[in-house]
């Protein structure tokens, strides 16, 4: 009897190998245990789609006549990078009795052993035994504790068709769009790739749009109204609330658009008892920041540093699996399992050894303290990422990994840190009827906050001086209106998007569409993209000249531009990614079947496609300027666009390949 385990990536591999039994032999792609039973791995996918051509030899040249390509049998072939491996897989699958799956355990992560185990063409009976590995923290005991609660790998085969459906539909949807698309700019004579998938160009739409309303933006005119009240030996200032008769001199946003009214009410307050109608004075505590997300750390870091997503995305893997001095980083989760509570001193003590910059903020930090932050319940596949118990020399870093490792590390150090802690004022007045606000905030005790630096405490923190600003007045209390002050201001601008506000914004996409049915779903969904894509979705775009860098500032090019006025609006909003969304989970909880999901696809790209074929170009597609070709590259476009240009990446850093199955 021999046992084998498939985990989904080498380091997931040595963590299950370190709890079995020694001694240990270290084999090329694979780990022999003392008892016979052997540990190997994918370096994420294995396996990857096969390009249209290879179902018809005539897909080499993308022609519209073509299009739509629908494989009736999709196929899957060896990634070049990756064989050596899978032919690793493929003997050990043969000689053991028992296969164990240990992908991640997500829909992805289920797919990508699947489609190994379907390719090399497991035995029947293996594969109706084989067993379920569910592990997300690489500690021993946590290790140890998932072997014990080993499940059927049968009991997980809806999440594997939902990640199928998802894989094969961004495929069907992306290839088709951006061969059509391309090939519609050719007509207008633009001479470079327009790739289209599911996810980007709704990014690609969002920027756009942003651009379009700074271009066509009117600046007007607005006020506010302040009544100046004496007290001792200050002056308080108390902004008017505006009734709702006064609705009609407002925008949409509350702002005053009529000075005569604003001037009208000064005349009636100056001078005028000023009653105190409210008064309240209360202590607030804000706790420490979570621990990071791929995508929070990207924003942070983009935010302070300017380093892009995909920059981020790149030292995050050096410092894992070179230094292995940060835990996993492809993590959605903000959250860490309670396991790791009890390696706090460990992990702060791997701090101030490995940023010296920190040492202050590790002795301050108090390990007994208990953050919200450790909660099994909200840890899934990935827990947060954040420091792991080794020490490296700082020389050893990069710049740019000792940016990203401070940060990192400063955020876990706050989890050990009080709250902060403000004392907060209000006072209502009410002046000749109208009413007058006057708010304080003050911070009594930073707590986490002192981890800050000046600039972000500054940037963050707009408390001001109780004392100065809202005294201690009793409800009752009657003062005199001296005056009042009117500020004449200008509507600004949206600003243009920069790496971080774009990040925000496909994380926090449900506030751009309306449908609130579609606003719970990209809620519950993490919005446009996943942790693991999002950095290679921009990529894309910038490679693709799509969008460009001016500055900080992202903007959409004039073919991005041309791109997102020439489609359909379906495909430049993020509606159809909460669709889609809504039918895979639904297919994962085996309450929607793989079938109609791909007819309706299916459908739905050929009517595209007949749209495409009718219409004339565009005249956003018109006389475009062709992008310049990388240097020492002929820019061919009989081959096809790489895997990014469908939209296809997968949550695993890879493509998203479907299995060579007809059916699911």
């Amino acid at each position: 009897m021999s046992r084998l385990y498939i985990a989904e990536k080498p380091s997931l591999g040595r963590a299950i190998a370190a709890v079995l039994p020694r001694p240990h032999k270290n084999h090329d792609g694979y780990i022999e245990v003392g008892n016979g039973d052997r540990v190997t791995w994918c370096i994420g996918h294995l396996l990857e789609q096969v390009e249209p051509d290879a179902y018809d030899y005539r897909y080499k040249k993308w022609n519209m006549a073509d299009l739509p390509i629908v494989p009736e049998q999709w196929q899957l072939t060896p990634r070049k990078s990756a064989s050596k491996q899978l032919s690793v897989v493929r003997k050990l699958c043969k000689q053991a009795t028992e296969v164990v799956h240990a992908g991640d355990p997500d829909r992805e992560g289920q797919l990508l052993v699947d489609e190994v185990i379907d390719y090399v063409k497991l035995a029947d009976s293996k594969k109706a035994a084989m067993q379920r590995l569910l592990i997300s923290d690489l500690n021993p005991s946590a290790v140890k504790r998932a072997l014990s609660k080993m499940r059927s790998n049968r009991d997980f085969i809806p999440l594997s068709v939902s990640a199928l459906a998802r894989s094969r539909a961004d495929w069907l949807y992306g290839m088709n769009m951006t061969r059509a698309y391309t090939l519609l700019g050719q007509k207008g004579g633009y001479r470079g790739v327009l790739s289209v998938g599911r996810v980007q160009t709704p990014v690609l739409g969002l920027v756009t749009r942003r651009d379009d309303e700074i271009a066509n933006f009117v600046p007007k005119p607005f006020y506010e109204l302040f009544a100046l009240i004496p007290y001792q030996d200050m002056e308080i200032r108390a902004r008017w609330k505006p009734s709702d008769a006064c609705l009609p001199w407002q925008d949409e946003d509350g702002r005053i658009l009529n000075r005569k009214l604003c001037e009208n009410v000064v005349s009636r307050i100056k001078g005028q008892p000023a009653e105190v109608t409210e008064s309240e004075r209360k202590e607030s505590r804000q706790a420490a920041p979570l621990p990071y997300s791929l995508s929070a750390l990207q924003i942070d870091a983009a935010r302070r540093f300017g380093m892009s997503a995909a920059d981020v995305l790149a030292t995050c893997q050096s410092l894992y699996e070179k230094h292995k001095v940060i835990t996993y980083p492809r993590s959605d989760c903000r959250y860490l399992p309670q396991e790791h509570f009890r390696q706090a001193d460990d992990v702060c003590r791997a701090i101030g050894s490995t940023d010296a910059s920190l040492s202050a903020a590790v002795d301050g930090a108090d390990t007994s303290l208990e953050s919200k932050a450790w909660n099994d319940k909200k840890v899934d596949a990935h827990h947060a990422i954040i420091p792991t118990p080794k020490a490296v020399n700082a020389a050893s870093l990069s710049g740019a990994e000792q940016k990203v490792y401070q940060l990192i590390a400063r955020q876990y150090l706050m989890q050990f840190y009080p709250a902060a802690i403000y004392s907060e004022a209000k006072l209502v007045f009410t002046i000749a009827g109208g009413i007058f606000i006057a708010r304080g905030r003050q911070l009594m005790s930073a707590g986490w906050r002192q981890l800050m630096g000046r600039n972000e405490e500054s940037s963050s923190d707009n408390s001001t001086d109780l004392a100065d600003k809202v005294p201690p007045l009793e409800k009752g209390t009657v003062l005199t209106c001296r005056d009042g002050e009117i500020l004449d201001k200008m509507t600004e601008p949206p600003k243009p998007f920069t790496e971080a506000t774009l990040l925000q914004a496909m994380t926090g996409i449900a506030r751009f569409v309306s449908d609130q049915s579609l606003k719970k779903i990209l809620r519950d969904t993490d919005g446009l993209g996943t942790e693991a894509t999002r950095a290679g979705i921009l990529d894309i775009l910038f490679k693709r000249q799509l969008l460009v860098r001016q500055g900080k500032s992202i903007h959409a090019t004039e073919a991005g531009r041309g791109l997102i006025y020439a489609l359909p609006d379906e495909a430049t909003y993020p509606d159809m990614t909460a669709h889609w969304e809504h039918q895979l989970q639904d297919m994962a909880e085996k309450k929607c079947a793989y079938r109609p999901f791909m007819e309706a696809l299916e459908i739905q790209v050929s009517r595209l496609m007949e749209r495409v074929k009718t219409s004339e170009v565009p005249q956003s597609l018109r006389d475009l300027k062709s992008p310049e070709p990388s240097k020492g590259k002929k820019r061919r476009f009989s081959r096809k666009p790489s895997s990014g240009a469908t939209g296809r990446a997968s949550a695993k850093g890879g493509s998203q390949r479907p299995r060579a199955k007809k059916q699911a």
